[in-house]
């Protein structure tokens, strides 16, 4: 028989090298660790029992569980009972959730919901509604396009209007110094913008420093918007989870808007209905009226065809049920109210400890922020001593989730804080 040849066996280190060294993908560069992602990985990887993560932006109960709302429970029983199809839903989503939506964030008796000229679409939660925002204004918006976000914002701000074709900058908000609003900075900056610039507004819950202004400086931040006529678009992620009361976490659009400002506005139902993964939220604009509503829709539609072509479904459904039937709506309202009277009786605890403990500095300003997020004034060393010796985790900035905190470890974070600021820990 003929011996049947073999290939000879070939380097193989040498032809992965040179099959990497022409990889199509070899000159992309490793990208920066997302700092909340950074802090949540390293709490999963640490083994002690005592160990608190305050740095994912989501609701926890008493015993630091994620919760599902009672009156979401019930809307999806009712949901699955009436057998609903899995159809497309339109391009600009669910029309009786946007309805709603709308209604929850302008009021029943806002003049543009009266008057048709509101348009809206659903987006994948609000971090979609500010992408299709952006979108919208880099392509319509007749003014140079330029956005001013707070200093500091929500770390994906700026990527996700940058990328959206915008160009970013910042106006003063935070002051180090007393750990509050630096009003007259904000005031100063916005007045000396270019007119006609587009300004973002955290409606409610400043994220990440869990300070906001009051009624009557939103009056005074109102005027100065409408003396330069900048462009308000408020990004509103927690109505209702704020202070408890939709209405009240509503006021700066609601004022704004009887003020005849136009504005554009972002919403999330992930906080105040507990619907992270769904990715349920809206985006709207207000308008001269129906016709121009009309042509606005149109346009959003051009813009979200090509991004994602139509929105989630389920989540929709959910929200839709809850806000237009009357009982759960009343049930979701107390819901959420417990939720945020949790998170504020966690911040007069983590207050009261704090005091108590002889913690150099000034406190109040935990008790007088408001929402989920709170920056503590811990500096940078600080955080990272309380991670590596006490097991606490939050990011670098001193920002903490105050729905991380419950009854079973405020007390083991306000020591480990009051000896860290002593130098003690």
């Amino acid at each position: 028989m003929q011996a049947v040849a073999r290939p000879l066996a070939r380097a193989a280190p040498n032809n992965l090298r040179r099959a990497a060294a022409l990889s199509t993908w070899s000159t992309v560069p490793a990208g920066p660790p997302d700092p909340i992602l950074g802090v949540t990985e390293a709490f999963k990887a640490d083994k002690d029992p005592r160990k608190i993560n305050l740095g994912v932006g989501a609701y926890r109960d008493g015993d630091g569980k994620p919760y599902v709302l009672s009156c979401v429970r019930k809307a999806e029983q009712f949901l699955a009972a009436q057998n609903p199809d899995k159809e497309y839903l339109p391009i600009t989503g669910l029309a009786t959730f946007t309805k709603a939506a709308a209604k929850l964030a302008y009021g029943a008796d806002s003049a543009p919901l009266k008057a048709d000229s509101v348009a809206v679409t659903q987006s994948i939660s609000g971090t979609g509604a500010l992408r299709i925002g952006g979108a919208f204004l880099a392509r319509f918006y007749p003014h140079a396009k330029t956005i001013y976000l707070p200093f500091p914002s929500w770390g994906n701000h700026i990527a996700v209007f940058r990328d959206s074709g915008l160009e970013v900058k910042t106006y003063r908000y935070f002051d180090r110094k007393t750990v509050g609003l630096d009003f007259e900075g904000m005031k100063e900056d916005l007045k000396n913008a270019p007119a006609n610039s587009i300004v973002l507004l955290h409606a409610c819950a400043h994220n990440p420093t869990g300070v906001d202004p009051t009624p009557e400086q939103w009056k005074e931040l109102s005027n100065i918007v409408k003396e330069k006529s900048l462009f308000p678009f408020f990004d509103m992620a927690y109505q209702g989870f704020a202070s408890g009361s939709t209405t009240h976490d509503a006021f700066a659009v609601r004022h704004f808007v009887s003020e005849g400002h136009q504005v554009a506005l972002s919403q999330s139902f992930a906080k105040n209905m507990g619907l992270y993964g769904e990715r349920v939220g809206a985006f709207s604009l207000t308008t001269a009226d129906a016709e121009e509503r009309a042509r606005v829709e149109s346009q959003l539609k051009i813009v979200i065809r090509p991004m994602y072509s139509n929105p989630p479904l389920h989540g929709a459904r959910i929200a839709s049920t809850i806000l237009n039937q009357a009982e759960l709506y009343g049930e979701w309202e107390t819901e959420v109210k417990s939720m945020a009277e949790r998170i504020i009786s966690m911040r007069h605890k983590l207050y009261d400890n704090l005091v108590s403990l002889n913690t150099p500095g000034e406190w109040s300003h935990i008790k007088s922020q408001i929402g989920m997020f709170s920056f503590t004034g811990l500096t940078t060393p600080q955080t990272k001593e309380l991670a590596e010796k006490a097991h606490i985790y939050m990011t670098a900035d001193g920002r903490i989730s105050m729905a991380g905190l419950n009854g079973h470890n405020v007390d083991y974070f306000s020591e480990n804080v009051s000896k860290a600021v002593k130098g003690e820990l």
